[in-house]
């Protein structure tokens, strides 16, 4: 029996044991069929303005033949994609049972998106889930940790494998944890009017490229890319963000639904002073309860920062591009009331696989008080004088299948 709370070899075994085994996701997908609408609501929600898009006239015009999917519709935890495997098969459904780690505090660290080609509108999208990764680390804040890494692949009802979305859950014993603050207090933000005069300038100044390629052969090593400002964040932006994404990972819904998810997952709501009870999730609109759970105010998603570091290369690459991997670090928290500067470098310029012109990318969220809250890498192909259009990117493993693509995705954690 694994000890509650606490990180053992036998929990840490059993979990890698579950390495590659399909099962379906509790929550059916925010849009089981995404349209164009679909498209727009999602790109709104983190501020792109970009009618690749949303514009079915100019998406005709471009390269792609059509409005395209935003990069961050394709995954999304609960966005989009109904499930390939609708059960664990039940030969291993006693491995699948509870969690081998119980107990053992969990966040979200990092995320990490590759894309293959693009959705377009009105098509079916299947999806398949699994661990892919178990590593086993040492934590300066809570000594022992399990790096936890479960992905999502997508493919095109009888059409291509279209992306994978990769996320880091880190698992540390709570009370270790609690033995040291990883925050200090936090001061808020606060601005003078020539403050949102400058960060109004940015937002005035900012516009996706859009149908003018940016070659290849023009892009070198150290050039910049951006600026872009997010903020300062309100609650109406988590509310907007909302309505692009849905709910998330626990299925928030209102009134009578909403009572009917307080039966099925009864932990995650808790009452307030007057005994209303109400879901854990509102640490990031009710400034209340963020501070009985220790921050100083309510503060955004993780997920945000990462749409944000993806708007911030699309806008920069033109409809020519291909954002074709990104990955980013959620280390800090960004309270409302914070303002985020996203800037990024190219730090490398080559022939991907020896044929697909190249650039890496080195990214980066900044908040106002000069800290790094969310740093990243992207990779974007480029069209080429030279070489022609962006060729695609090949699938984990050059399959079409989701499982391979899972099993090719795994196999590059048993390399770490």
């Amino acid at each position: 029996m694994t000890e509650s709370g606490r990180i053992t070899d036998e929990g840490i075994a059993r979990l890698r044991d579950r390495i590659g085994v399909p099962e379906p996701h509790v929550l059916p997908p925010h849009y089981r069929r995404a349209g164009t609408d679909a498209f727009r609501h999602v790109a709104t929600c983190y501020g792109d303005d970009n009618p690749l898009w949303c514009e079915p006239e100019y998406g005709a015009k471009t390269r792609w033949g059509s409005v395209i999917a935003p990069p961050p519709m394709v995954g999304g935890d609960t966005l989009i994609g109904q499930d390939e495997v609708a059960e664990v098969d039940p030969d291993l459904r006693d491995l699948m049972k509870g969690d081998p780690l119980r107990g053992v505090h969990a966040f979200y660290s990092a995320s990490a998106r590759e894309w293959w080609s693009p959705l377009l509108p009105d098509r079916a999208v299947w999806r398949r889930n699994a661990l892919v990764g178990v590593l086993d680390k040492t934590s300066e804040f809570a000594g022992r940790a399990v790096h936890e890494w479960t992905a999502q692949v997508f493919r095109e009802q009888d059409g291509p494998l279209l992306s994978a979305q990769l996320r880091l859950m880190i698992r540390t014993e709570r009370e270790k944890a609690r033995e040291k603050k990883k925050y200090d207090t936090v001061e808020l933000a606060s601005y003078a009017d020539a403050d949102i005069d400058a960060i109004d300038a940015q937002y005035a100044s900012e516009a996706p490229r859009g149908a003018t390629p940016r070659w290849w052969e023009d892009v070198a090593e150290g050039d910049t890319v951006g600026p872009m400002v997010k903020g300062p964040l309100t609650v109406t932006d988590m509310i907007c963000w909302h309505t692009g994404m849905g709910m998330g990972l626990y299925g928030v819904q209102p009134l009578r639904l909403g009572a009917r998810n307080r039966m099925r997952i009864p932990r995650f709501f808790h009452r307030d002073d007057h005994n209303i009870p109400d879901v854990m999730q509102r640490v990031h609109w009710d400034p209340e309860f963020a501070r009985r759970a220790g921050n100083p105010t309510t503060y955004d998603y993780g997920r945000m920062r990462e749409t944000w570091l993806i708007h911030l290369c699309t806008d920069w690459m033109g409809d020519d591009g291909w954002l074709w991997t990104l990955d980013c670090e959620f280390r800090k928290f960004n309270y409302v009331g914070d303002t985020q500067w996203l800037r990024g470098t190219v730090v490398r310029k080559y022939l991907a696989g020896g044929d697909r012109p190249a650039v890496d990318l080195d990214i980066v969220a900044e908040s106002q008080r000069g800290e790094v809250t969310t740093p990243g890498h992207a990779t974007v192909l480029l069209p080429s004088r030279d070489r022609g259009p962006v060729r695609l990117p090949d699938p984990p493993g050059g399959t079409n299948d989701l499982q391979r693509a899972l099993d090719a995705i795994s196999a590059r954690f048993e390399r770490r």
